[in-house]
This record gives structure tokens, C-alpha cells and sequence, in this order.
């Protein structure tokens, strides 16, 4: 038996426990349970104005779901290497592990894995955030890693996006993730305002909309580049070093925004040139219905109209006499 158990009494906890974030759970739970709740009434609709329906329906959930997941995800930029490294500090003991950092609009995360998991008589299996938005402290939470005794390589990663840091990235980061997730937000306000104006048949101002919202998603995606292209620290682990480059979110916003921005010229542009298609696609073509009702409406063999009465012969016409009192 050692002294104090095989660990150092700076670090009051053998691990740091894995968070799990429900955010993005619940979000793409609600839109899923719409999309399950329209899918339900879908064979209600009859007619080739079913898959049109369904067409809108999935586009238009998709690109609400996007815009309002990727203001949670930590994926914005990403970056993985395997090295061997020290686990604790003033410690000469190295441990080979997966290091990974995940930067999202809020802020960093900073994975630790080990090859194998357990080693040293420890499972080696950390995630820890450190939040950079408004209202969040980075070098507190940062302090409060040092004090709970965060291995070795996850301090010094966390460590480069700090306010003291040499980097100096810190500060363009926490502006570009903020102005990015403001944009975002509108882009969403947008998006709901041009469901509404589709519901209302308003087609050519909800096609304004799209524009607008795929002009606003495009903006974020700028933002967050002024801060991607700020020169970088190198984050080194003996002979290998730490890169990063766009990760999911980032791709996954730039298709939407492209998605948007297609779908709102090609409801402005056949709005202007063929119109009536573009009441065939959003189910407003109603021609055939009125014409189908315009035919049952009128009787099969007209009994009488006001031209038979005027051509009757003046033969048949019965003679009145009027008798003057």
C-alpha cells in the first residue's frame, strides 16, 4: 500500500465524469415527432399533391431543425491526435491516448481517450468544457480544472484558447461564436416567418424570406471564418501536433444555407415566369375543382329558359279582354 493510495493529493477525484449533452436530443426529438405527426395524416391527401406536400414538409423541417441544433453542437471546428504523453503533472509516467478538440459558438471541448481505456490503474476517458459565450467565464472554469486536478493534456489544450494565453485567440472566438449564434437566431425567426407565409398562401414573400434566412445563415458561416482565420498556436504533444479543421456543423450550416438560398430564388423566379406551376406545387391549383363544380352545378336537360317563353308563337297566346269599370 502507497502513500495515499497510488495518487497524487492534488487530485481530489481519480476521474472526471462524461457529460452528455440532451440538447441536440430533445431538438431533433420535437422535429422528428412533427414530422411523425404529419406523416400520420398524410394519406389524407389525395392526388399527385401528396408528394409535393410531403416534399415541403421534410425541406421545411430540416432546415429548422439545422438552423436551431448547430446554435448547441460543439463541432463547429475539430481536430484529433494520438500521442503518447505524461497523464499528471510532475509525473514521469506517459500514457498513449486519443486527444481531441471539438469548438463549437459557445465554447471548447477538450477530449481524452486512452489506448486501451484503462491504464495506469485508471480509466482514461474525459470530456470537459470550457465556456467562452457571454455570461460564462473561461478562465474561471479553466481555474476550476487546475483545482479539480484535470489531467496533463487536457489543461494544456484548454489552456492555448485562454484570456491569459500567448495565442491571443480567445477573444476573437468568444465575438465571432456570439455575433455567428445571434445570426442564427434571426435565421430561425426567418425561417418560422416564411412557414407562416407559405401556410397563407403567400408565396412570392415567403420566397423573400427564404432568401433572407439562407442571407442570415451564410452571415453566421463568415463570422465564424474571421476567427478560423486567425493564425493559430501550434498544440504540440512530443512529435505530433493537434490540428483542426471545420467540423459537421460547419458543413452541415453551409448546405442549408446554400438549400435556402436555392429554394428561395426558384420560388421568386417561377413566381415571375410560370406561375401556375408554382400553385401546382404548393397545392393551390384549384381550375379542375372549379370547373368540376361549375358542370355539376348545371342541369342535365334545361326544362325551360327565358328564351323558349319569348319565342312562343303569337297564336298561342290566349286573348285578353280587360272591361273598363
Amino acid at each position: 500500500m502507497t502513500l495515499w493510495n497510488g495518487s497524487y493529493p492534488f487530485y481530489p477525484g481519480a476521474n472526471a465524469s462524461f457529460p452528455f449533452d440532451t440538447t441536440r436530443a430533445v431538438i431533433v426529438t420535437v422535429f422528428l415527432s412533427m414530422l411523425v405527426t404529419f406523416i400520420i395524416i398524410l394519406p389524407g391527401i389525395r392526388g399527385r399533391g401528396r408528394l409535393f406536400w410531403f416534399l415541403r414538409l421534410v425541406l421545411g423541417l430540416f432546415m429548422g431543425a439545422v438552423v436551431l441544433t448547430v446554435q448547441f453542437t460543439r463541432d463547429w471546428e475539430t481536430g484529433w491526435v494520438q500521442a503518447n504523453t505524461s497523464y499528471k503533472s510532475f509525473s514521469p509516467v506517459q500514457v498513449n491516448a486519443d486527444i481531441g478538440l471539438h469548438i463549437g459558438l459557445a465554447g471548447v471541448n477538450v477530449t481524452l481517450r486512452g489506448n486501451p481505456v484503462n491504464q495506469i490503474n485508471e480509466t482514461i476517458n474525459y470530456n470537459e468544457h470550457f465556456p467562452w459565450n457571454f455570461g460564462a467565464d473561461y478562465d474561471r472554469s479553466y481555474s476550476e480544472g487546475l483545482e479539480k486536478g484535470l489531467p496533463s493534456p487536457i489543461l494544456y489544450v484548454a489552456e492555448k484558447f485562454s484570456t491569459q494565453s500567448a495565442c491571443a485567440v480567445h477573444r476573437q472566438y468568444r465575438i465571432a461564436g456570439h455575433y455567428a449564434s445571434l445570426t442564427l437566431w434571426l435565421a430561425f425567426c426567418t425561417w418560422l416567418i416564411s412557414i407562416l407565409l407559405f401556410s397563407m398562401s403567400i408565396l412570392l414573400y415567403g420566397g423573400h424570406m427564404l432568401l433572407l434566412t439562407a442571407a442570415l445563415i451564410l452571415f453566421s458561416l463568415l463570422f465564424f471564418f474571421t476567427a478560423r482565420d486567425t493564425p493559430k498556436c501550434p498544440i504540440q504533444f512530443g512529435p505530433v501536433s493537434l490540428r483542426i479543421d471545420y467540423g459537421e456543423s460547419f458543413w452541415l450550416t453551409l448546405a442549408t444555407g446554400l438549400l435556402c438560398l436555392l429554394l428561395g430564388l426558384g420560388i421568386i423566379i417561377l413566381n415571375s415566369v410560370q406561375p401556375e406551376k408554382l400553385k401546382l406545387i404548393f397545392s393551390l391549383d384549384k381550375s379542375s375543382k372549379e370547373e368540376v363544380w361549375d358542370k355539376s352545378c348545371l342541369p342535365a336537360e334545361p326544362s325551360c329558359s327565358a328564351q323558349d317563353v319569348l319565342m312562343v308563337p303569337m297564336g298561342e297566346l290566349c286573348q285578353v279582354t280587360a272591361t273598363q269599370l
